[in-house]
């Protein structure tokens, strides 16, 4: 078989500046996908390295901010976990600027950035509570004073849930203040809403379909629900940073995530992939799914956060 990185040479036309078999990627995803990802990928390209720097949406966002106070972009390739973050990038001509051929959906692509996993914001609960059926119950006395929420400043997860809620007229940024004002709590990230609710900290809260299966599936006295009117649908972004723009190696990195081989690994390591035909993890038959305006969030994004952290706190 043709590695990648001979694919990525043999159609990139590099000028042989940038050339060089070690990569660095920055990402918010988890180390159950990553490594496994990169070892696949080192092995199939002998004589290539990536070297990882991982972090919550948060944390990554300030290392970027401190490479280009000291110069520059440090990573060759960027795989957020949402598109509003990948875009703040691209708009200051840090990563874009090509993307691989690949059959993912236009849904999930841009001239910038091509999507290769998605996330679903669901529900979850304990057992001695009703497991909601809509994202409106979360507001309702069942819930008081046990609902978490993860931090949208840290988690680009709960960035995404809360450009939905506050684009859909049902719910508004208005749905957040219901929530406050019925006690619920803000945690850091999806995984602490899932701890919080498997010790019985809270009822209930907000988090991401991996999360909660992977607790559920090790022991977790947990319900997962897919509340109407839909799991909220995040993608995660992979782009090319602009100064790699002459590397093969991270080229094929890219090319590999986003091929028919590259969606079945992470598939099989829990990831719910972008490519059609793809066979993801668990997810009930006849579930509904709603997206955010990525547009708008993108546009919005600062002010999203301000309006949120009025009711939350940062």
């Amino acid at each position: 078989m043709m590695s990648f990185a001979m694919v990525a040479a043999a159609c990139g036309g590099s000028d042989g500046s940038s050339d060089a078999d070690t990569i660095t990627l920055y990402t918010c995803v988890s180390d159950t996908t990553i490594r496994p990802v990169i070892e696949t990928f080192e092995d199939d390209n002998p004589g290539t390295t990536v070297e990882l720097y991982r972090a919550t949406t948060g944390e990554l966002n300030a290392r970027v901010a401190a490479d280009v106070r000291s110069g520059g972009l440090r990573a060759d390739v960027v795989w957020a976990c949402d598109p509003p973050t990948m875009q703040d990038y691209v708009d200051q001509g840090l990563v874009g600027g090509w993307t691989p051929t690949t059959e993912i959906d236009e849904e999930y692509r841009t001239d910038d950035y091509v999507g290769v996993a998605l996330l679903y914001l669901l529900a979850v609960s304990g057992s001695d509570v009703p497991a909601p059926e809509a994202w409106s119950d979360l507001a309702g006395p069942e819930y008081a004073d046990g609902v978490a929420v993860p931090n949208p400043a840290v988690a680009a997860s709960a960035l995404g849930a809360l450009g939905w809620f506050a684009g859909d007229p049902d719910y508004g940024i208005g749905f957040y203040s219901a929530l406050r004002d019925n006690g619920a709590v803000q945690v850091s990230t999806p995984d602490d809403v899932v701890t919080g609710v498997a010790e019985g900290t809270y009822a209930a809260g907000i988090t991401i379909a991996n999360s909660a299966y992977a607790a559920q599936g090790n022991g977790s006295p947990i319900e997962v629900t897919w509340p109407s009117p839909g799991a909220i649908a995040v993608y995660g972004p992979v782009a090319l940073a602009t100064d790699a723009r002459d590397s093969a190696t991270a080229k094929a990195f890219i090319s590999y995530v986003a091929s028919e081989e590259g969606q079945t690994q992470m598939a099989g390591l829990g990831s719910y992939p972008t490519l059609a035909g793809v066979p993801g993890p668990e997810m009930p038959a006849g579930v509904e799914v709603v997206s955010p305006d990525w547009s708008e969030v993108s546009a919005g994004r600062e002010d999203l956060l301000r309006e949120y952290q009025k009711i939350f706190g940062g």
